[in-house]
């Protein structure tokens, strides 16, 4: 009886895993099969197989990248820009901020410790608007653009980000033996030394997770860019730049959908190449903590 039941609940289970995978993928789905299709087939039938060509999807991507309104080159560029400089400012910043507050156990390194973990629960929505008011302030006072500049978002971006960094890392560290860093000051190593010679090595694998899943949330974000960056600036990451092909009476679906596969690929690949550290590090470092 026992493995009749134990066998119908992996059976439920397989059933809702199933049920789950289909509609987490169902939109990567579409995408991929719209993408080989002509407008006038998409809108006759988003769902269906018919239209689908290898010829057509050549089309699509050709049309896409040779596209003079959406600069696909450019808004590549300036993804990968602002996508990489964010994350290796995010990994080195929150690690420095993680190490520091995770050793000094004083009521301000606590204060600081939970005003993160608190950011982490506060909608962007909420503070969208000030913040495009106070960048803009910034901006007059420093005498440097912070909107429609790589400088401006990288700078959001760290401050979004770190939250979730310091987080992880933190829960990270605090499996890290206090021994090693002890041994490292009594032969004379300075915080600077013990930090970038023993602890950040140590926390390569959980940086790594931490990259990838900041990797993903940048690279695809559309909303924090749409408003810093706005519609017609010069830096547009890739998914501002899908907009060229949204007018107010004509939309491209065949050439939107392909420039939305093109802009989620390399994430894909990346994901599929590092799953294992993403949830490794995940368990080492927020389990831990």
């Amino acid at each position: 009886m026992k493995n009749k039941e134990r066998s119908s609940i992996i059976d439920i289970r397989m059933i809702i895993a199933v049920i789950v995978a289909v509609y987490v993928l169902f939109p990567f789905f579409l995408v991929m099969i719209n993408s080989c299709k002509p407008t006038d087939m998409i809108t006759k039938n988003p769902v269906g197989f018919e239209g689908i060509s290898f010829g057509q999807l050549v089309t699509n991507l050709k049309d896409v990248i040779n596209n003079t309104h959406f600069e696909f080159w450019a808004a590549f560029e300036c993804s990968v820009i602002i996508t990489v400089v964010s994350l290796v400012l995010l990994a080195l910043f929150g690690s420095m901020a993680a190490w520091v507050i995770c050793r000094n156990h004083t009521k301000w390194s606590a204060f600081i410790y939970f005003t993160f973990i608190a950011s982490m629960i506060i909608p962007f929505q909420v503070v969208m608007l000030p913040l495009i008011s106070t960048f803009r302030d910034v901006g007059k006072f420093i005498g440097i653009s912070m909107l429609q500049s790589i400088p401006g978002i990288i700078f959001a971006y760290l401050g979004f980000g770190g939250a979730m960094t310091v987080f992880i890392l933190n829960g990270f560290i605090k499996g890290i033996p206090l021994a090693l860093e002890e041994a490292a000051s009594i032969d004379g190593c300075s915080p600077e030394q013990i930090f970038f010679r023993i602890i950040l090595p140590l926390l390569k694998p959980v940086i790594t997770t931490v990259t990838i899943l900041n990797g993903m949330w940048i690279w695809n974000d559309y909303l924090l860019p749409s408003m810093m960056l706005g519609q017609n600036g010069k830096v547009k990451t890739l998914p501002v730049a899908v907009q060229a092909f949204v007018g107010s009476y004509v939309k491209q679906w065949n050439l939107i959908l392909a420039a939305a596969l093109l802009a989620i690929i390399p994430i894909v690949i990346l994901f599929l190449l590092a799953q294992r550290q993403i949830m490794n590090g995940m368990i080492e470092g927020a389990v831990k903590g």
